[in-house]
């Protein structure tokens, strides 16, 4: 089995070191995955958690020069299609975790999903999971409306 995983990655282009290195999210799904996860950040100042709200909500005009950068060390999202009541997200920054719940959780867990990232699925439930999110945002190039100005960089769950 692990020579055909090894013959798919070689004849697809990549190499299984290739396969487990950060992925990026750019432009629009980008802000929006920054957006989604600033405000549960105990990490970021209140400052800057209010300036990511602002860019998010289309005011570009940041008094910020410098670049803003969101992390998180893990985030697991599930929901269900039995339970179609249960939506649940754990965010983990460092020793510190923020569960959600309801449309809070849904936010999170449909943003991930608009940006791309994969899927996973189990008896019943869907999860959306990411870790060692990474986060920039630019106000000077998001400011310029030019399509740029946020970047994320993750990995897929350990």
């Amino acid at each position: 089995m692990k020579r055909l995983i090894l013959t798919i990655l070689v004849c697809a282009g990549t190499s299984p070191s290739m396969a487990a290195d950060a992925r990026a999210i750019n432009g629009a799904a980008a802000l929006a995955v920054a957006g989604a996860v600033a405000p549960y950040s105990p990490l970021l100042p209140a400052v800057y958690k209010k300036a990511v709200e602002a860019i998010f909500d289309g005011h570009a005009d940041s008094p910020f020069k410098d670049a803003i950068t969101i992390t998180a060390d893990k985030i697991v999202c599930r929901t269900s299609n039995v339970d179609i009541t249960a939506r649940s997200c754990e965010l983990t920054f460092g020793k510190s975790t923020e569960k959600l719940t309801g449309r809070a959780a849904n936010e999170i867990y449909a943003t991930l999903a608009m940006a791309g990232i994969p899927s996973d699925g189990a008896a019943g439930s869907m999860f959306e999971s990411l870790s060692k999110l990474d986060c920039t945002l630019d106000p000077a190039a998001l400011k310029d409306k030019g399509g740029g100005g946020a970047t994320c960089n993750y990995e897929p769950a350990n």
